[in-house]
């Protein structure tokens, strides 16, 4: 069988022309305990197999050492089998999955899985004046994803991009640089290649239109790994097991935010957040922006001191407002400016970036005269944590890192462990990792909240919440933010969300603040944020614009126990909550660039509405699953399209045939949310004759709950066979948890004629049929303990 695996590869790697780089040659092949060295006239290969899915390169160029430290991979290579084989032509490198063909003259190395050509290196690793470059082959026919936040559409083949981290202010439908690059490209061959390589450079997916990928770098590693799944899903677990999960985030984290740029005084905070209890609107948690420490917009960046004139009793303030569960977060920024009142503190205790002749390095940018707080320095590390542990003590319950790409980083500036431009793509991903491991070490038992705009490869694993950035309070502000939550959260940060209503330009448009809050219903963190001349808050809106905003939040409130089963799932598996439509039908070739529907977890389709007045909306329906619309009750075909009627106070929003829909009881918040006490819909749909779907459940609050066995899953599971329909229900709970009995309303749709009975473990009960929607409700009192069972006769 080996042989006959080893002659079809050969086969296609020979069948297959691309091409090679003439001037390297081969020298010799070794092999040691967990990887391959090959050498060449100019350096040294080292391939290492992390596993069937996995594999890393790296070149060491002659007369350099090979730098072992990653900023981002958290793994190590893992047992498996793997075949050799050393002819006088070539040495073939075969695991289950990903193998490695490196082909002696002309010298080149090929990528394949499962038999499958992915990419091989073109020249491989060329030296230039000013860059250091590895180039590689790709098809024709492969649509390219990834490289950070950017909006450009889904598909970004074509593009040069940029690495260097880097505020938009008021971008709109096209943006090519943004706040968040990676040095990361996903295949619609469904596989991946990273650049394990922090310093700035660019990545050019194919710009001069000659079929080759490449990665520029002014310095470093020369590192790279190819990843390969036969799904989108199980491909971002790889890439998420590389490079870390996300922790799970605290339960309020999920729901409504109340921000903006910004509260001036702990008076207008206090009143804003009661206005949202005295309107019934639900709320977790309020930000509180620059003013926490300063009265004006400049001048005072880097004080991080409650200012006592404006916020005179700050601690009873946190405490008042945890009473009535709502939460409060700070924004925090690694920029001291000289006028600030700890300036003299920061250049004493050396907590600065420097300049070469090892002083402070100032430099002027919008909020005034500055230093940068050098996080790689431990005095530096060290000061800027005590802050966030002073912080956390008064009872603070979430960071937010602002301006982190840093916005401002002359290339001039040192840091401790080299220059800003060797540092400034993984600056905000190592202020997060400050933050997380600083809250791991101190609050071990708290699940830290850490809001940010930059990150790196692999800042998912330090809880960043990634936001898009100051996006332009306009319909075009709206229309990207789909592309990029999609293109982040295949890139592992499944938590990017947008400043709902959009964030610059005093834009009152009630209409577009109205669909942007729809959306948000869908997205992964509900936070409606923008400058103060028109309010972000919906408490401060007209009234129709209100009550169409509470509806809306109301409903995320509803998906509360759906959401947070995402969120472990994503914790566990890296899925994103939002997916694209292609996760569903990856050789649908149509779906490929597009981000006009999505995926809302496994079970939602969601058509955001992007443009003013819209009174119809086209929808694609995935071909697996026959759709029902979230609001109606009508039922859509799987593999149609239909043009769907819309209305002002939702957007067109389907299920999947089969799915289960957990849904909770109103609250004001989700220190309200009783877990054993909520709605079950579940969306009856005879060709989806079996269907399972989990919910999960932890106290909201305890870092890592699952893993200390303190968690309780619940599964459902529905089978339809010809004119019976069977559900399940049980549990899987850990050790540590109590878990309680259930109060569930069964709600059953798509029941088209009245059931001739129900039995609940083999007792009948009363049938409760609305002939008007369809529906079947059945009050379930469930012992958690037992399996329990429904069985239903249909009528023909």
């Amino acid at each position: 069988m080996k042989a006959n695996k080893l002659y079809i590869f050969l086969f296609l790697i020979t069948s297959i022309s691309f091409a090679q780089n003439d001037k390297r040659v081969f020298k010799n092949f070794k092999k040691s305990e967990n990887s391959f060295e090959i050498n060449t006239n100019d350096g040294k290969y080292i391939i290492t197999p992390y596993n069937d899915n996995i594999i890393e390169t790296t070149f060491i160029p002659k007369g350099e050492v090979y730098n072992k430290n990653s900023h981002t991979i958290v793994i190590k290579p893992q047992k498996i089998t793997i075949t050799t084989a050393v002819t006088v032509d070539r040495i073939e490198i075969l695991t289950n999955g990903i193998s490695v063909v490196v082909q002696k003259s002309p010298f080149q190395i090929q990528y394949s899985y499962k038999n499958k050509i992915l990419l091989s290196e073109k020249n491989g690793y060329i030296k230039t004046d000013s860059t250091e470059v590895l180039d590689f082959n790709i098809s024709s026919d492969e649509v390219l994803y990834g490289g950070g936040a950017r909006a450009l559409g889904m598909n970004r083949r074509g593009n040069r991009l940029q690495l260097y981290n880097r505020a938009h202010y008021g971008y709109e439908t096209h943006s090519e640089l943004m706040n968040f690059t990676m040095p990361l490209v996903l295949s619609s061959k469904i596989y991946a290649v990273h650049f394990d390589n922090a310093p700035i450079g660019f990545l050019d997916l194919d710009s001069k239109k000659n079929n080759t990928l490449s990665y520029e770098t002014i310095s470093g590693r020369k590192t790279y790994q190819v990843i390969a799944n036969d799904s989108w899903l199980g491909l971002i677990d790889n890439y998420t097991d590389l490079t870390g999960k996300q922790p799970l985030l605290p339960r309020w984290a999920l729901g409504n935010f109340s921000s903006r740029f910004g509260y001036h005084s702990e008076k207008e905070t206090r009143e804003t957040v009661q206005k949202f209890i005295d309107e019934k609107i639900p709320l977790d948690a309020v930000i509180i922006d620059i003013y926490w420490f300063g009265k004006e917009m400049k001048g005072t960046m880097g004080n991080l001191k409650f200012l006592k004139d404006s916020f005179p009793t700050p601690k009873k303030m946190i405490a008042d407002f945890q009473k009535k569960g709502v939460k409060t977060i700070l924004v925090t920024e690694p920029f001291v400016l000289t006028t600030s009142k700890r300036w003299q503190e920061v250049v004493e205790k050396d907590v600065l970036a420097k300049d070469s002749l090892g002083n402070p390095f100032k430099f002027d940018f919008y909020f005034g005269n500055t230093g940068l707080i050098d996080i790689y320095n431990p005095k530096g590390k060290d000061w800027f944590w005590n802050i966030y542990k002073e912080l956390a003590e008064m009872g603070i319950q979430g960071v937010w890192g602002d301006l982190g790409e840093p916005e401002v980083h002359p290339s001039g500036l040192l840091h401790a462990t080299g220059t800003a431009d060797e540092v400034h793509n993984i600056y905000g991903h190592d202020w997060a990792r400050l933050i997380y491991e600083g809250y791991k070490k101190e609050f071990p038992n708290q699940r830290p909240f850490i809001l940010m705009r930059a990150g790196y490869s692999g800042s998912q694993r330090f809880g960043m919440i990634p936001w898009s950035g100051d996006v332009n309070r306009t319909w075009g502000g709206l229309q990207s933010q789909p592309e990029i939550a999609l293109q982040m959260s295949m890139q592992g940060m499944a938590f990017m969300h947008s400043d709902l209503g959009g964030f610059a330009g005093a834009n009152l448009d009630d209409e577009l603040y109205t669909r942007w809050l729809q959306y948000g219903v869908f997205q992964p963190i509900y936070r409606p944020h923008a400058q103060e001349e028109v309010p972000a808050e919906p408490v401060f809106r007209e009234p129709k614009t209100k009550a169409l905003a509470k509806q809306s939040i109301e409903l995320r409130y509803k998906l509360l126990p759906y959401n947070y089963t995402l969120a472990f799932q994503n914790n566990q598996s890296g899925a994103p909550l939002m997916r694209p439509l292609f996760f569903d039908e990856p050789d649908n070739n149509k779906l490929l660039n597009s981000a006009t529907s999505y995926l809302w977890g496994n079970d939602f389709l969601v058509t955001p509405i992007l443009n003013s007045g819209v009174k119809e909306k086209e929808v694609y329906f995935p071909q697996k699953s026959n759709w029902f619309d979230f609001y109606t009750h009508e039922k859509f075909g799987g593999g149609t399209t239909h043009l769907v009627k819309t209305h002002n106070n939702s957007i067109p929003t389907f299920v999947r045939g089969g799915a289960f829909i957990p849904m909770a009881k109103p609250m004001q918040t989700t220190a309200d949310y009783n877990s054993n006490s909520f709605n079950l819909h579940y969306y009856f749909d005879a060709s989806a004759n079996q269907y399972e779907s989990q919910l999960y459940n932890d106290d909201g609050e305890t870092s890592n709950a699952f893993e200390k066995d303190n968690y309780e899953i619940l599964c459902f599971k529905g089978e339809a066979k010809k004119r019976k329909l069977n559900i399940e229900f049980k549990t899987e709970t850990g050790s540590l948890y109590t878990s309680e009995s259930k109060q569930i309303e069964l709600v059953i749709h798509n029941i088209n004629k009245e059931p001739k009975r129900i039995k609940i473990d083999g007792k009948k009960t009363l049938v409760n049929w609305n002939s008007q929607n369809k529906t079947l409700l059945i009050p379930v009192n469930w012992n958690t303990k037992e399996v329990l069972k429904i069985h239903i006769k249909l009528k023909k």
